[in-house]
């Protein structure tokens, strides 16, 4: 453990993304407030369009701690977070999802992996709520780019993607990789994006596999999201951190929506401009991230 004075302990902004989230923003706050960190903390929740009224309470009852509300109009999952982040004051920012459940110490636990200069991004082990069992540790993608949960590692390891449901990552790092994809539709793919951004970029995903947060795997998703949404994202991850044979075999992974008009509009709005960039800063290119974490794609 890192023994830093109390005066010199740095701000972490805790940002929460919510949509429809019923009673999970309180659970989640409750048990947010419950366990123990030496870290000043402040939280940001960032309500983007919800209809239920889930965080109408933050309006009219106090707070365990002081709590940050923004509203926005439904501005998508990626978009939410972007602004959270733009609006922290933390030295640290910790990504949470609305339906979490916390153990002492986590915030610090994972914090340590990036004060000595092991990672850049930190993830927990991740349980189900209801099934507390079953428990991933990171994840990796398929031939498909579809989610896989990675199996217990020893130690704490690098992991291909950190699961967006809760990671810390400093501050600075988020701004130097510009955040989560500004043109991102709706939902789908940030957490994969991001992540290959930053192993691609020079920085690195761990996960620490003594840290562990309880996350409600729900079963109806709170966006209105469409195949074409979902297909937007891969594709302009594609085209912003793919080789032109890995762009092709992510277009052929468009099954129910036309891949020539999906591929169209990504064309439209700048991937080309970003792609430029991106290729020029990069430490790694797409076949060592693949071939790092053994993709077969």
């Amino acid at each position: 453990m890192i023994h830093l004075s109390t005066e010199r302990l740095p701000l972490i902004s805790i940002i929460i993304p919510a949509k429809n989230e019923g009673d999970n923003v309180r659970s989640t706050l409750t048990s947010l407030y419950e366990s123990k960190t030496r870290y000043p903390l402040e939280i940001v929740v960032v309500d983007d369009g919800s209809s239920d009224n889930c965080c109408l309470f933050l309006k009219t009852e106090p707070q365990a701690m002081p709590v940050r509300l923004i509203s926005t109009p439904g501005i998508g999952a990626a978009p939410a977070r972007n602004l959270g982040a733009e609006q922290a004051n933390g030295e640290y920012l910790i990504f949470c999802d609305a339906h979490l459940t916390f153990e002492h110490y986590w915030i610090d636990r994972l914090l340590e992996l990036i004060l000595t200069r092991t990672a850049d991004a930190v993830a927990p082990a991740v349980g189900s709520i209801t099934e507390p069992h079953k428990v991933g540790y990171g994840q990796k993608v398929d031939e498909r780019l579809e989610v896989l949960w990675n199996s217990q590692p020893y130690r704490p390891s690098p992991v291909a993607i950190l699961p967006g449901g809760c990671f810390v990552i400093p501050k600075s790092v988020f701004m130097d990789i510009g955040g989560f994809d500004r043109g991102f539709q709706v939902w789908g793919y940030e957490d994969i994006e991001i992540s290959i951004k930053l192993w691609l970029f020079g920085y690195r995903c761990f996960v620490h596999p003594n840290v562990k947060i309880l996350h409600l795997f729900r079963q109806i998703h709170p966006y209105t999201v469409t195949h074409k949404h979902v297909y937007y994202n891969m594709l302009r991850m594609a085209y912003s951190h793919f080789n032109e044979s890995r762009i092709a075999a992510s277009k052929k992974l468009i099954i129910h929506a036309n891949a020539d008009e999906v591929e169209q509009d990504v064309l439209k709005f700048g991937v080309a401009a970003q792609r430029f960039r991106y290729f020029t800063r990069r430490k790694h290119d797409d076949d060592w991230w693949f071939r790092e974490f053994r993709i077969p794609f």
